[in-house]
């Protein structure tokens, strides 16, 4: 897919378990796909609940993409 970028963001907080936010860029449009406080003290592994989440929301975000382009102006 053109024009697709996908970043994981993880950080610590004070001792807690890390973060993590999953992104994608579609052009010059940011989607924020899911965040969450990862629970497991053991593994780097993401559930795969969370996977199966993003999988779905990454579907809807392109979707969303391509109907917003279908409404711009041409130039």
């Amino acid at each position: 897919m053109q024009g697709y970028h996908a970043v994981e963001i993880v950080s610590d907080n004070d001792g807690d378990t890390y973060r993590a936010v999953y992104t994608t860029k579609f052009e010059d449009e940011v989607y924020v796909l899911h965040c969450f406080q990862k629970k497991s003290k053991k593994g780097g592994k993401t559930p795969k609940p969370d996977l199966d989440l993003i999988e779905r929301r990454l579907r809807d975000a392109k979707l969303l993409h391509e109907a917003s382009r279908r409404h711009e102006p041409e130039n």
